[in-house]
Order: structure tokens, then C-alpha cells, then sequence
């Protein structure tokens, strides 16, 4: 039977007035006007207020115990993780010189503070991406039109097939991604422009050329995070980076300063150098891209009025106010192919991360006694950013943080007995350490045998950083403050955070107890992946599947034939672009990988993956009972259906039934019967009784009808209808549209 925890006294505020009342007449029965306007009978009352307080918290078992018991038990609770973002600094309207910042620079989203991870030289300029976006078949005129237009262009009329663009602003209006796949040529096009106060641009383009001359200009990127799945191979190699970098073009252009005549008038380019934080294909990040110097900071001079935005050379801006701004093009395409998506970039940008830094904290004075335990002021901590320094007799010492005081050298080196004699003993140096606890934010000093003991009287001091948890995690545009930034340049986020998360509950903390006390941290069974898995920190996990022995890379591989090989199916609570059917993104596989990656055992290979869903269409007939209205219960049987398939609860591997669909809407109330037959299909396919499920495959309803009758035909539930396009055949020349208005 279930262990019960007593109550000492369950009395509450009214049983003891009662009582209390009820003895007046025994102890004092001189007292004879005891009704509630009497000052004796409000001293009473206030003492039945204060005893039942008391006996509230009699009942209780402190936090403070209960956080102490699961610390005995070797329970850690959850530490708080830091949100991290991307910043832009903008010199609008400061001096036309680069700034240079240092790293640990402090921003701030309201009273919410970030610091920059890294240094970044802010040049004066303005950055204009673009792309040349594919015009998909354009009607016949348009083409003979531009046949026409181009029919002198370099070659003979019966060679020119146009393929026609339109220079398309980057970032995408409404923040949609794009693929490169979609562009003509494969690149993204950055515009290094004269900023838009400094008038007349043309005076101020040789200004700006010598500033920005041999500086490092900073690219942020973030890629369209779509790819659901992660593995974490055998070993420890998940923070590999891909191979694949993002490379910046810039033209070559000679001394003439025009296109050549014996090159086919065809533009040359050259790869600058580059650096990138980290794989901007997976998770956003900046590029560093040296500058050239200032004479090869041009463009062409002799392009003909046919040349502009053609082919090769960098798209043709419908603005002649921001074309004669522009200081150069640099072309940016990835080293080899890749189905990467992107949703922003922008120039001087800089990683950043949601944490306060706290420096030279004194600490209450060293005791010298053994375990000696220190609450620092913030918590909570974050981990690795703890430095302690101890002065003691004038010398002053740092201390380093450490997992396992018992891992510690000695405070006084001793010879070891059960060595021989003449044996040298191995003296660890590491003693001058502690362990912190980052969700309480307290440090613990040795013993004496394991690590040092402050000296008594020693003055401690500690410089660390503490983290707001979730509330690091703000919009688009919040981060707007910066005290420390130079007059004339402003800061703001051009995505939102990601990645914070509060400290974990006590009660949280409580439930996974007996979970803890057999995985211990470490991910065996299919049940600890389970449960260790959905205590990631920063993620709202909604479903995790476990499948042992299961490799979704090998066709034809089912449960049980991969030995060593575990899947994760995960689903989050929530996916903007898709609620119906949420999919995970990469920063969220990532988050899950970084956190399982150390539980794992060395030689099991985990794979991540987003669920694969197969889209189907359901028609259902019902007849509704006699005098009832049927538009709600139409709805209703709608949304049973709905709730039934959902991918949050159906199973994995279990097919999809048309009379088990039947079943669920039969339930609700309201409906007398099914009308037999139930249209069930799988994308265009004919109607069919069943749907196989194989692997990680879930349902995802296209499309459903309830009507009152016969089923609605799947044809007209689909709503098919084909249209016709004009395949252009191979493309030769990459022509720009030009703009259907009066200028």
C-alpha cells in the first residue's frame, strides 16, 4: 500500500476559535460577553490565525529539507543554461572610421543584460543583400520580348535563351527562408554600400573605401533550420564540423577597371579570406571576411546599358539612389552543394549570450575548518565561470573549480604507507580547488585530505556569472541598449534567443527521483533514454519514442536488427509552421545532442529524427440522430477524428484502419451511424481500407470531410487541379526583369 504522510494537526483557523470560545465558559466564567465586538474575543481570534499558521507549516516539510535530502540522495537539480542570440552594431550616424570592440561587451533587452562572446571591428558601412530569384515559367511574349531585347547580346539571336530573375531583397519580407536551389546562379549577393546619411554618396565613396580598406568584415548567418534529424556517432565525435563553409567572392577586376574583351566580356572573381565561428549550415553563427585594399575595392567601369545584372555579374538595382551608394559586391556560395537554407543575414554581427558577470564578490572570511560551504549573492551560476581568489599572511591565490572533491590533491602532502620504502609517492598538485553547485550558487571548499581548506581569517573574493533563465529568451528586436557602445552606433537582435531555461523545481526535482536512482545520469535502457531525455534543459519536449536496435539510415532495417543502434523519435510541444504536425528543428535536435551526448555509452550510436509523416484524406458520411442540429456535431466528429490520428498520441509502426476511424466518430454523441463506405487515401492514391505504417512514419491529415449522407468524393475533398508549365530548356543568359512601371 502507498506510504501516507500524517498531519500532526489538521485543525484550520475556524476549528480553533470554536474551541477556544467553547472553554471560556470552564476557565473563566466570570466572562460573560464573549460575541465578536469584544477585545478579548479579537485577541483570540488573532491567536487562532497565528496557531494555525504554525500548524500549516508543522504539516510541511521545509523546501530547504527537501532540497537537502535530494542532494543526500545524489539528485542534482536542473542548473539554469544561458539563452544565446546573434547582434547587430550599426555605425548610423558616427564618425566614417572603424570601431573596434572588445569582447564581454554588455547589451541589454530592457533590464535583461547579454555580453558578446567575441570582439568585432563595427565598419561604417551599410550591408544590402540579395539574391536572384528564379522567374518560373514566364508566359510566351515575355520570353520573345527579352528574345528580342538580347538578340545582339554577345552572340547570334538563335543562341540567347533568356533566363529571367528578379534581384530579390535579403532577408525575405515576412521572414520566410530560401534556398540557394531557388536562385539562378547559386549565390547571395552582398551590396557594401556608402551609409544612407552620408550625402552625396559620390564624394563619400573613396572616404569609405579607405576605412573599410583591409578591415575584417563580419557576416552573421542564420540558416533555415528545416533538417530534422541529428546522430551521435560511436565515439565522441558530435561537435565534428562540417567540411562545408560558406566562401565570399569579391571581383577581380584589372587595372583598366573594365570587363575584358578578350575574356568574352565575362566578370572575374576571387575568393577572399574567411573564417567561420562554427558550421553556419546547422546552427547561426558570424563569418570573418578579410578586406582587400582599397584599389580592389571597385567595380567595372565600361558596362554596357545591356550588361547591367547580366549573366555573371551582380544583380541590377531598380534604385539609382542606392546604386550609386554602392561600393562593391561580394558574392557568397557555399564551398560544395548543399541543400542549406537560410532565413537572415546580416553585416558587423556578433554571437552573444543572457548572462550578468559579477566581479570581486567578498565572500565571508575563511574558516579553516573541513567542507567549509559558501552561498554566493546571484544564483543561479553558471557553470565554468567561477573564479575564487583567497588571500592569505599577503600572498593571494586562484582557486579553479572542480567536478569531485574527491578527485583533489591533499593540503599537505603525506607519505603513503603501503608504499615501499625508497618508493617516490605521487603528490597531486590539484588541491587548491572547490565544487560548486550552480543551481543553489554555493561553493564548497575540501576537507583537507581532498582538496585545501581556506585558512581561517583568509579573505575570499569571487568573480563569476549568474543567468536569468527563460527570460533571456526575447523577440526580435529587443535587445536595443548599450551603455558602453561609442556615440553613433546602435545595437538591436535581428532574431530572437533561443536556448534559456529556468532552474529546475524542487518538486520537478522530487518526480525524478526514482527515475535518477536507476539510470544515475546515464543513458542504458530504453527507459532511461526516455526519461533523461525529456529533462533537456531550454526544449518543450511533447513525445519521445524509443527504438532499440533501429537504424532509420538502413533501408529495410526494423526494430531489433541494429544492435548497438537507438532511435529517438522526438516531437516539441509546438512548431509555428506547422502545428497540426510539429517537427523538430536543428537547434532543437542540437540541444537534445549536446545534453545526451556525455550520458551515452561510448559505443552506442543515437540517432535523432523528427517523425516522417505521411499525408492522408478522410471522407466520412454520418447520419445524425433525428432533431438535432447537424453543423456541431459534423464538427465534433471532425475534431474526434482529429484527436484520434493525432501525431501526440498515435503509435508508432500501427497502421491506419478505416473502420477504426469509423469507431472514433461513431463515439460522439449525436451520431446514429456511419455511413458506410469511409474514403481513406494516401496523397493522389485511390481510397483503400488501411494505411501501412513503417519506422518513424506518423499520420498527418491533408485534408478531412464530415458531411451529413454519403462521403464526399476524395477527388473533390483534394480539390486536384493541374497546371501546365513551360519547361525553358538549358538557360544560357541570365537576364533581370525589368519593372512593369513609368520611373
Amino acid at each position: 500500500m502507498p506510504i501516507t504522510i500524517p498531519s500532526i494537526d489538521d485543525r484550520r483557523y475556524q476549528d480553533l476559535l470554536n474551541e477556544a470560545l467553547a472553554r471560556i465558559p470552564v476557565y473563566t466564567p466570570e466572562w460573560t460577553n464573549f460575541n465578536k465586538s469584544d477585545p478579548g474575543v479579537t485577541l483570540i481570534e488573532i491567536f487562532a490565525f497565528l496557531t494555525e499558521t504554525l500548524l500549516y507549516r508543522s504539516n510541511q516539510i521545509p523546501e530547504r529539507n527537501r532540497r537537502k535530502f535530494l542532494k543526500l540522495l545524489g539528485v542534482p537539480l536542473q542548473a539554469a543554461s544561458a539563452a544565446r542570440g546573434l547582434a547587430t552594431i550599426t555605425n548610423d550616424k558616427g564618425p566614417l572610421a572603424v570601431s573596434v570592440l572588445n569582447d564581454d561587451l554588455e547589451v541589454r533587452a530592457g533590464q535583461v543584460p547579454f555580453r558578446t562572446t567575441r570582439g568585432l571591428d563595427v565598419l561604417p558601412i551599410e550591408g544590402r543583400f540579395y539574391y536572384k530569384k528564379s522567374i518560373t515559367a514566364p508566359s510566351p511574349e515575355i520570353l520573345a520580348y527579352y528574345q528580342q531585347l538580347y538578340a545582339s547580346f554577345r552572340s547570334t539571336p538563335s543562341a540567347i535563351v533568356p533566363q529571367l530573375y528578379q534581384a530579390t531583397p535579403f532577408p525575405v519580407r515576412g521572414g520566410d527562408s530560401f534556398q540557394l536551389a531557388d536562385t539562378v546562379d547559386g549565390y547571395i549577393w552582398l551590396a557594401l554600400c556608402v551609409r544612407a546619411g552620408d550625402k552625396p554618396a559620390s564624394t563619400y565613396l573613396a572616404a569609405a573605401r579607405d576605412a573599410i580598406a583591409g578591415q575584417t568584415l563580419t557576416i552573421g548567418v542564420v540558416p533555415a533550420l528545416v533538417d530534422a534529424q541529428m546522430t551521435l556517432p560511436p565515439g565522441r565525435g558530435f561537435n565534428q564540423q562540417s567540411t562545408v563553409t560558406l566562401q565570399v567572392d569579391i571581383p577581380n577586376i584589372d587595372s583598366t577597371g573594365g570587363l575584358n574583351d578578350n575574356l568574352n566580356r565575362l566578370p572575374q572573381y576571387r575568393t577572399l579570406d574567411s573564417s567561420q565561428s562554427n558550421d553556419v549550415f546547422t546552427e547561426p553563427g558570424v563569418i570573418d571576411v578579410t578586406l582587400p585594399g582599397k584599389d580592389a575595392l571597385v567595380l567595372w567601369n565600361n558596362l554596357d546599358p545591356l550588361e547591367a545584372g547580366v549573366d555573371q555579374l551582380p544583380p541590377s538595382l531598380d534604385d539609382a539612389a542606392l546604386s550609386d551608394r554602392v561600393i562593391t559586391w561580394l558574392r557568397i556560395h557555399p564551398s560544395a552543394a548543399t541543400q542549406a537554407q537560410f532565413l537572415w543575414m546580416g553585416i558587423n554581427s556578433v554571437p552573444l549570450e543572457q548572462r550578468a558577470h559579477v566581479v570581486g564578490e567578498l565572500l565571508p572570511a575563511g574558516t579553516g575548518e573541513p567542507d567549509q560551504s559558501i552561498a554566493l549573492s546571484r544564483a543561479p551560476v553558471l557553470a565554468q565561470s567561477v573564479t575564487v581568489s583567497v588571500t592569505a599572511n599577503g600572498a593571494t591565490t586562484a582557486w579553479a573549480e572542480i567536478d569531485d572533491l574527491t578527485s583533489a590533491g591533499p593540503e599537505v602532502p603525506v607519505p603513503d604507507p603501503r608504499l615501499a620504502p625508497g618508493v617516490k609517492p605521487y603528490i597531486n598538485p590539484n588541491n587548491k580547488v572547490f565544487m560548486l553547485d550552480a543551481e543553489a550558487g554555493t561553493l564548497r571548499f575540501g576537507d583537507g585530505m581532498r582538496g585545501s581548506r581556506p585558512p581561517e581569517g583568509a579573505t575570499l573574493r569571487a568573480d563569476y556569472d549568474y543567468s536569468l533563465g527563460a527570460q533571456g529568451n526575447v523577440g526580435t528586436g529587443s535587445i536595443s541598449a548599450a551603455p558602453a557602445l561609442p556615440p553613433g552606433l546602435s545595437v538591436a537582435n535581428p532574431i530572437p534567443t533561443w536556448g534559456g531555461a529556468d532552474v529546475e523545481t524542487v518538486a520537478s526535482g522530487e518526480k525524478q527521483i526514482s527515475r535518477y536512482l536507476q539510470h544515475r545520469d546515464r543513458l542504458v535502457n530504453a527507459a532511461d533514454f526516455d526519461t533523461i531525455t525529456r529533462r533537456t534543459p531550454g526544449v518543450d519536449i511533447a513525445r519521445v519514442d524509443v527504438v532499440p536496435n533501429y537504424n532509420p539510415e538502413l533501408a529495410g532495417n526494423q526494430p531489433g536488427d541494429a544492435a548497438g543502434a537507438v532511435t529517438l523519435m522526438i516531437l516539441p510541444s509546438y512548431d509555428a509552421t506547422q502545428p497540426d504536425a510539429p517537427r523538430p528543428d536543428r537547434l532543437f535536435l542540437d540541444t537534445i545532442c549536446s545534453y545526451l551526448d556525455s550520458r551515452r555509452l561510448i559505443t552506442t550510436e543515437v540517432f535523432l529524427r523528427g517523425p516522417n509523416y505521411r499525408g492522408i484524406w478522410i471522407s466520412i458520411g454520418i447520419k445524425v440522430v433525428a432533431g438535432l442540429n447537424d453543423a456541431p456535431i459534423r464538427e465534433a466528429v471532425k475534431q474526434a477524428v482529429l484527436a484520434y490520428l493525432s501525431p501526440f498520441t498515435w503509435p508508432l509502426a500501427k497502421p491506419v484502419i478505416d473502420l477504426e476511424i469509423a469507431t472514433a466518430g461513431g463515439r460522439v454523441d449525436g451520431v446514429d451511424f456511419v455511413q458506410p463506405p469511409i474514403l481513406l487515401a494516401e496523397g493522389n492514391s485511390p481510397a483503400v481500407t488501411s494505411i501501412d505504417m513503417f519506422g518513424l512514419d506518423l499520420p498527418r491529415i491533408l485534408g478531412i470531410s464530415v458531411t451529413s449522407g454519403a462521403p464526399l468524393d476524395l477527388d473533390q475533398l483534394r480539390g486536384l487541379q493541374t497546371s501546365g508549365g513551360t519547361s525553358l530548356g538549358p538557360s544560357v543568359v541570365q537576364i533581370p526583369v525589368i519593372p512593369e512601371e513609368c520611373q
